[in-house]
């Protein structure tokens, strides 16, 4: 009796290995063997970093409505919300590689979300392409993810290099959102490199802590004004960010407050309103400037689409999905490794947002662009090169 059992066991367990074996050759032809392309798309819809996630959803709506075919294909963009919530970004990318089969992924506006997608999209073998995930740690040690915006360590130079050269800067204080890893990122690189312009270790003389969510910075702004500071540096989300400028005008506070690319939605301005007048940020477009061909084409068809300007976010995730469709292009392939392979040969495509280049780090080579809100409009103010830096 007992080999019988014993000789069934085996006959069960051979039988599922070969059913398992089966399924993942399905599963691999799956995303090829096919007249569609899938490409996911997951960005947070709600939350906190929804405001992001929104403006970069417009980005590859238009991308996809342009260029709606490759290898003869047509194109399926597959929309998940991961909710601005690290739990929920890694089960909106579990869901695009295992139940919908992409070819390719797009996303995410907020680093940390983009980061608890990597182990997962580097297990399956499926290529992401994020559209201003700054944090460097989103594609360190990954084969997987790429990017087609500057990351934190050149944006955070280039805030210092603003604050020490244009505004005179000699001491500075740092308001970070702590649970966000964007800006915990950011302040920490804003720190090296104020240092290192300033030759003063003591440069930064105050730097206090907020939470997602937080509405009220009096404790935090009325710690920071006692230290005297010649500027603020407070990166963060759109909603905070313009509270905290509100609130520290609010209290007489007249230091100028400078920030990054998150700022650039309109919720910025709703929000702070003539509070946040004067303010100068860092982010990767300008509208004003036409630096390539298409970038021209993304403009002209992003205002008869939406009747406005394009912000930063738009035009970078509108790239994403170009880049994406320029691999496939060149593997003349479906299959998710290959387009991997040549997403990593990227270079010098003419995006809408300017030229990108892929390093080995899987990073965009971009410049920087400073703006400032004037007149209740987000105005171009300069163009930092790399090499500027």
């Amino acid at each position: 009796m007992k080999r019988k059992i014993s000789l069934f066991l085996v006959l069960v367990i051979s039988t599922s290995l070969a059913m398992v074996g089966c399924s993942s050759k399905s599963d691999s032809k799956a995303r090829v063997d096919t007249d569609l392309v899938k490409i996911g798309v997951f960005e947070p819809m709600t939350g906190a970093n929804s405001a992001g996630g929104q403006l970069e959803v417009e980005g590859v709506k238009l991308a996809n409505r342009l260029y709606p075919t490759v290898l003869g294909k047509k194109v399926e963009l597959v929309f998940v919300d991961n909710k601005s919530d690290k739990v929920e970004a890694a089960n909106a990318a579990s869901n695009l590689v295992e139940k919908e089969k992409v070819n390719a992924i797009i996303g995410s506006s907020g680093s940390g979300n983009s980061m608890a997608a990597g182990d997962i999209v580097m297990e399956a073998k499926v290529p992401v392409v994020g559209a201003t995930c700054t944090n460097p740690l989103v594609t360190v040690g990954n084969d997987y993810y790429f990017r087609v915006c500057f990351i934190d360590p050149f944006q955070g130079t280039v805030m210092a290099k603003y604050a020490a050269e244009k505004l005179k800067a000699k001491r500075v204080a740092l308001l970070q959102e702590v649970s966000s890893d964007y800006s915990v990122g950011i302040c920490k690189f804003f720190t090296d490199a104020f240092e290192k312009i300033t030759g003063n270790k003591n440069a930064i003389v105050a730097k206090s802590n907020y939470n997602t969510g937080d509405q009220d910075f009096t404790a935090q702004l009325t710690n920071i004004n006692s230290k005297n500071p010649d500027v603020i540096f407070a990166p963060g989300n759109v909603s905070e960010g313009a509270l905290i400028i509100k609130q520290a005008r609010q209290l007489g506070i007249t230091t100028p407050i400078i920030g990054g690319d998150t700022w650039e939605t309109p919720e910025f301005i709703d929000i702070g309103q003539e509070a946040v007048e004067g303010t100068v940020f860092s982010t990767f477009f300008a509208s004003e400037i036409t630096i390539t061909e298409e970038s021209k084409t993304f403009l002209d068809e992003y205002r008869k689409e939406y009747k406005k300007e394009p912000s930063s976010a738009t035009a970078l995730a509108y790239d994403a999905y170009l880049v994406i469709l320029d691999a496939i292009k060149r593997a003349n392939s479906t299959d998710p490794v290959k387009i991997r392979d040549e997403i990593a040969k990227t270079k010098n495509f003419h995006g809408a947002a300017g030229m990108i280049t892929i390093d080995e780090n899987n990073n965009a080579v971009k410049d920087a662009v400073l703006k400032i809100v004037k007149d209740g409009k987000f105005t171009y103010l300069d163009t930092i090169k790399p090499e500027e830096k």
